[in-house]
């Protein structure tokens, strides 16, 4: 349904979605300024966008969350262009935002007037991740549903307060074990009830292995992060002070030779292997990619599940992506090498007794890259002066060229006819008739000589 495009709004409305427009910096005021005007929380400005609309646009999650809290529809359909507080989110490229929308329970279904969905529409815009977040998303009423006594069970198979963690870690798009395992110190409730928690995780990888539509991309998921959980609540009983300190330096120690994980590399593998559904294609799919592969060699085994998982441009890329955990944007860097990504310095803690012995060489590397840049740069630069001073050149040369001057005689030959200019054509006409008859005469009496002849 289609806005009139005749603004109808109330000056706190056009104020409301002004502030908004504003950005991040302006939430208090918007906040202030809803709850003193009592203006609706739903009014539409003349294209049939909602406040919640054009702050998921805008990818203000604050905004967004005091906006679904206070009743703000997300599914509101009054957009001309049938465009969704989902469509708006995902555009935006904020995952947040995104999981934000879904969680609130946006239609992932929901068409705009060009028969697009939100995925469709963020995959056309290159916000893949918020691709991966919609078609990944795993809703809450999946997991609350352990939560509740079933048949003969006086209680649930999981404590309703791990419910809200456990769905937020299976909608995790990054696999890397030491994500998940970061997530998991957050919200140690996880490891308390790991034992719970991994049998939760196997009935959702037999239930989506054994349904009529399978579903082996979400089960290869969730068995990967169950074996995660179980070793490293495993590691943790084992710790002396009862922590994941010793676990995670166990996933970040690297070989002597290159640095490379190779624990990492080891525990995907075997978890594809302990795989219960050797059927799926899925699996045999990673298996034939991966195992001809020597550990430490790319593709590697990370690279391979989060492209099965997510598709092929969310594929992990080290070059991209935070060295500790994976996570993509990272725009922290070692301050001595500059080579290698981090998104805050916990993680460069944790890969600082690896990378230590690489820094001063990477830095060396560095020097290089960047000499080679520069020298590049200045042999273009070059070029391009060269290039550019044999056009002036070229230019300057056709300048001082004369220009070309018609002879007088073509002039008078062309111009209009004078009385000399008559006689002189008259002239010239008279001499081409004579040499025209003459080479007629020439003609004519070489033509006879073999009649003489004969």
């Amino acid at each position: 349904m289609a806005a009139d495009q005749e603004d109808k709004r109330t000056p706190d409305e056009k104020k409301l979605f002004e502030l908004i427009e504003k950005g991040t910096n302006t939430n208090d005021a918007v906040v202030a300024h809803i709850k003193a005007s009592k203006v609706k929380i739903d009014c539409l400005d003349p294209k049939g966008m909602t406040p919640l609309q054009l702050a998921a646009f805008r990818g203000n999650k604050q905004l967004c969350e005091f906006l679904l809290a206070n009743g703000a529809d997300v599914n509101s359909n009054y957009h001309e262009n049938a465009y969704s507080a989902l469509m708006f989110a995902a555009l935006s490229g904020n995952k947040d935002v995104t999981r934000l929308m879904l969680e609130a329970g946006a239609n992932v279904s929901h068409i705009n007037s060009v028969n697009r969905t939100a995925a469709q529409m963020a995959a056309f815009v290159g916000q893949h991740q918020c691709v991966s977040v919609i078609n990944n998303f795993f809703p809450r009423e999946e997991v609350d549903y352990y939560t509740r006594p079933q048949g003969l069970e006086k209680e649930g198979k999981l404590p309703s307060a791990v419910a809200p963690a456990l769905c937020s870690l299976i909608n995790f798009s990054n696999l890397h074990p030491v994500r998940i395992s970061l997530f998991l110190q957050e919200h140690p409730e996880l490891l308390t009830e790991h034992k719970k928690v991994c049998l939760v995780l196997e009935r959702l990888v037999e239930k989506n292995m054994k349904s009529r539509e399978v579903n082996d991309i979400l089960a290869i998921k969730c068995h990967f992060i169950q074996t995660v959980v179980r070793l490293a609540a495993e590691a943790k009983a084992k710790d002396k002070a009862g922590t994941l300190a010793s676990w995670l330096k166990q996933l970040m120690k690297g070989r002597d030779a290159d640095g490379f994980m190779e624990f990492q590399e080891r525990l995907i593998r075997q978890s594809l292997k302990d795989f219960p559904y050797v059927s799926s294609a899925l699996l045999q799919q990673l298996v034939r990619q991966i195992a001809p592969v020597p550990i430490g060699s790319d593709p590697t085994a990370l690279s391979m599940l989060i492209q099965a998982v997510n598709g092929q441009q969310f594929a992990w890329d080290a070059s991209e992506g935070c060295d500790t955990c994976g996570e993509a944007k990272a725009e922290a860097k070692c301050s001595k090498c500059k080579m290698v990504n981090y998104c805050n310095q916990t993680c460069q803690r944790l890969h600082w007794s690896t990378h230590k012995r690489f820094c001063a060489q990477l830095a060396i590397q560095y020097e290089k890259e960047q000499e080679q840049k520069r020298i590049e740069e200045e042999n273009e630069k070059k070029q391009q002066e060269e290039a550019k001073k044999k056009a002036d050149e070229e230019k300057e040369k056709s300048e001082d060229e004369p220009q070309e001057v018609t002879p007088a005689g073509d002039a008078q030959s062309e111009s209009a006819p004078t009385v000399n200019g008559e006689a002189k054509q008259k002239g010239s006409d008279d001499s081409v008739s004579d040499a025209t008859t003459e080479k007629r005469d020439g003609v004519q009496e070489k033509s006879e000589v073999p009649e003489n002849e004969s």
